[in-house]
Formats: C-alpha cells, sequence, structure tokens
C-alpha cells in the first residue's frame, strides 16, 4: 500500500512538473513584457505633452524633440558595451538593476521637470535610455531561453509587442496623467509597472539569469561590418524607426496645433499608430513564412510601398476618420520592417556571427529612432509640419529604394 502511494505520488509530481514548467515560463513572459512596456511608454511620453513642455521650460520644438530622442541615443552608445557585460554576467540581476535604475531616473526627471531644469531632465533621460537597453537585450536572452522550441517565437514576439503597447500607453495616458498632476508626473508615472513586471519576473526566472557564450570578438565584429547585406538590412531599419519615431513624435503636436485637438484627444488618436504594432510585429513573420514561402524582401518592400503615399498626403486631410485610417494602417506599414529586421539580418550572415549583426541591427536602428525626433523638430521649427511630413515620405521612398536591392536570405554573405 505505502509503496503503490509512494508510486501515485512520485507519477502525480512528474504529469504535474510540465505544467509548473509552463505556468513559470509564462509568468516570466509576462513579467518581462509588464518591464518592457512600462519603459517602453516611459521613453515615448513626453512626446504626447510636448506642448506643456514647450511653454513650461521655454524651449523651441527642436529642444523638445531631444527630450525623446536623448533616450535612443543613449541605448545606441550602451548598447553593444551592455550586450558584452551580459554575455559575461547574470541577466536576470541586470534586469533587476535596470528596473531600479528607471525608477531612479523617472523621480530624477519629476524633480528636475518640477525646478524647470532642462539639464538635468536631459541627463535624467539618458540615464533611463541604459536601462531600456538593458531590459530589452537581456529580455531576450531570458525569454528565448526559457521557452521551448514549440512556443519560442510565440514567446520571443510577445515580448517584443511591448514596445508598441508601451508607445500606445504612453501616448494614450501622458496628457491625461499631465492634466491631473502636471507634466513632470509622467516620468514616475509608469515606473509601477516595471515594479509589477518584477514582481512576476524574478521568481519565475530563477536559474535563468547566467548567460554562456564569449562576447562576440573583434574578428566577428569585422565580419559584420564588410557585409554589404547587412549594411543593407541596417539600413531598411534605421528608416523604419526614423519614421516610426518621427510620426510618434510630432504626429500628436500636429493635431493639437494644426487641427485644434486638445492634447488629451489627439494623444489618444496618435496612440492607435504604435499600437497597430502588436499585430504588425507579430504577424510580419507570418506573413513571410507562410505566404512568400520565407522571403522577406517582398515584406519590407510591401512595408515601404504602402508607407510612403500614406505620409506624403497625411497633412492634406482633416477628417478624423480618415486621418485615424492613415495612422492605422502607416503604423501597421512601418511596423512590418520593425518586425522582420532582427530575423533577417540573423539570416544574411553566418550563423558564427549572427549575434553580433543583430547587434549592430540594434544601434543603426536606434540611430535613426534618436535622429528622427530631433531632425523632425528642426524641419518644424523652420519650415512646418506640411514640410516635415514632406521629408518623411521621402524618406519612406528612400525605402523603396533599398528594398527593391534587399538581398534574400540564404548563402547571401557578400562582403565589400
Amino acid at each position: 500500500m505505502t509503496s503503490r502511494l509512494t508510486t501515485t505520488q512520485s507519477e502525480d509530481a512528474t504529469n504535474s512538473e510540465p505544467q509548473q514548467n509552463h505556468q513559470s515560463t509564462w509568468g516570466l513572459v509576462v513579467g518581462a513584457s509588464l518591464i518592457s512596456t512600462g519603459l517602453a511608454a516611459y521613453e515615448i511620453v513626453p512626446a504626447s505633452v510636448t506642448p506643456l513642455i514647450r511653454d513650461s521650460l521655454g524651449i523651441g520644438p527642436t529642444i523638445a524633440g531631444f527630450l525623446v530622442g536623448i533616450m535612443f541615443g543613449a541605448a545606441v552608445v550602451a548598447s553593444l558595451p551592455a550586450g558584452a557585460v551580459l554575455d559575461r554576467t547574470d541577466s536576470r540581476h541586470a534586469m533587476a538593476l535596470a528596473v531600479l535604475t528607471l525608477v531612479a531616473a523617472g523621480t530624477w526627471g519629476w524633480f528636475a521637470g518640477r525646478q524647470g531644469d532642462y539639464r538635468s531632465l536631459i541627463a535624467s533621460r539618458a540615464l533611463g535610455g541604459v536601462a531600456y537597453v538593458v531590459v530589452w537585450n537581456a529580455g531576450i536572452d531570458i525569454v528565448s531561453r526559457a521557452a521551448n522550441a514549440e512556443n519560442r517565437a510565440t514567446a520571443v514576439g510577445i515580448f517584443t509587442a511591448s514596445g508598441p503597447i508601451g508607445f500606445a500607453l504612453g501616448q494614450g495616458t501622458g496628457p491625461l496623467i499631465a492634466h491631473r498632476f502636471g507634466w513632470p508626473a509622467i516620468f514616475v508615472a509608469f515606473a509601477g509597472l516595471t515594479i509589477v513586471g518584477l514582481l512576476l519576473f524574478w521568481p519565475a526566472s530563477r536559474g535563468l539569469g547566467t548567460t554562456r557564450g564569449d562576447a562576440p570578438s573583434i574578428q566577428e565584429f569585422g565580419a559584420v561590418l564588410q557585409n554589404r547585406n547587412v549594411w543593407t538590412v541596417g539600413l531598411l531599419g534605421f528608416l523604419g524607426y526614423s519614421l516610426y519615431l518621427f510620426v510618434n513624435s510630432w504626429g500628436s503636436s500636429y493635431l493639437t496645433a494644426e487641427l485644434g485637438l486638445s492634447l488629451a484627444a489627439s494623444g489618444l488618436l496618435v496612440a492607435v499608430f504604435p499600437a497597430i504594432g502588436v499585430v504588425s510585429r507579430i504577424s510580419s513573420g507570418l506573413l513571410s513564412d507562410r505566404i512568400f514561402g520565407g522571403r522577406r524582401q517582398p515584406i519590407v518592400l510591401g512595408s515601404f510601398g504602402v508607407a510612403a503615399p500614406l505620409v506624403l498626403v497625411f497633412t492634406r486631410f482633416r477628417s478624423l476618420p480618415l486621418l485615424i485610417g492613415l495612422l492605422v494602417l502607416t503604423g501597421f506599414a512601418v511596423q512590418l520592417t520593425l518586425g522582420l529586421s532582427f530575423t533577417y539580418v540573423r539570416e544574411v550572415v553566418d550563423s558564427r556571427v549572427a549575434a553580433t549583426a543583430v547587434a549592430f541591427q540594434t544601434s543603426v536602428g536606434l540611430t535613426g529612432a534618436f535622429l528622427a525626433p530631433i531632425a523632425g523638430g528642426v524641419i518644424v521649427d523652420i519650415a512646418g509640419f506640411d514640410t516635415a511630413f514632406l521629408l518623411a515620405g521621402v524618406l519612406a521612398i528612400c525605402g523603396i529604394a533599398v528594398a527593391w536591392v534587399a538581398p534574400e536570405p540564404g548563402g547571401n554573405s557578400e562582403a565589400f
């Protein structure tokens, strides 16, 4: 009787282990995604209340655009060093440290905003940029290793979709928070979400923090930098992120300044632009694999081909339903490239340097994200919104040209 009971208990424990592991994996994915969502919302939220910040601090559109762009600039600088450190340390502890860093950066930004200290505010945002890139790199690493082969793509897709979800959250709620608590409060508003995410992530990620493998060597960096196809895909990422951040940063201000909408209304409208990325980023791989038989070039070509005319005509319409439709279609089109580019760049190099190629793609894409809000502010200041959106449309046309000559994966590792 005792033997039978012991056997039954052993079988029950064995049967429950996969379920426990499954629950733990998805607890980790949800926790990491909440952390990333909070960081993404913190990242974009100044764009939703730019007129308030400009009036309060007495700054022009160029300087105001820097409040968004500085985070991407800091991430560009920190991305490769952060990746090298993560290769040699515990990614789990790095995620926790990044959350604490965001809380410190947000609190710092709140104090700086209340005191009208623009330089201190910029410094706090740069610190937040470092936290962002650590969470992004460490999150992808841990989520990839936690999931099994059958659900790995789904798990990573859910995590990366946290970016557009966070952007939509920041764009949609930023004006409401600013109206209720004052605009400096936007810098601390999303810290609580990252803390909740950490509370879910921490127990579920136990034993998954340490990354095995060496940091990329100088020879691996050299191989990537000499590869023509890597530069082509990198340029697609640069153009895609430039369009994405330009509309995110200046779409709300356009609707407020030119159409007379309230900040709350314009923020909610523009929030649909990043929000559609939840569908777009996940579906880009499905379209490529299922419809085009694994080909990548038709997806990026279609991405820019649809986005270009939509951006070019955006300021020609005054109908709100039509503008919402344009934002949805443009957001979907642009984020097809963003969803596919990190998979794409891995496939045009030898697997030996795939991780290095992804790190390069991150840096190049974030460079576009850093420059677009600032350049957009300069153009708006000098020539107005019509010219700014026209030039953004020209960027999309350049994307069509680059996508036209983009390589297909499979043996295409030609160097200069």
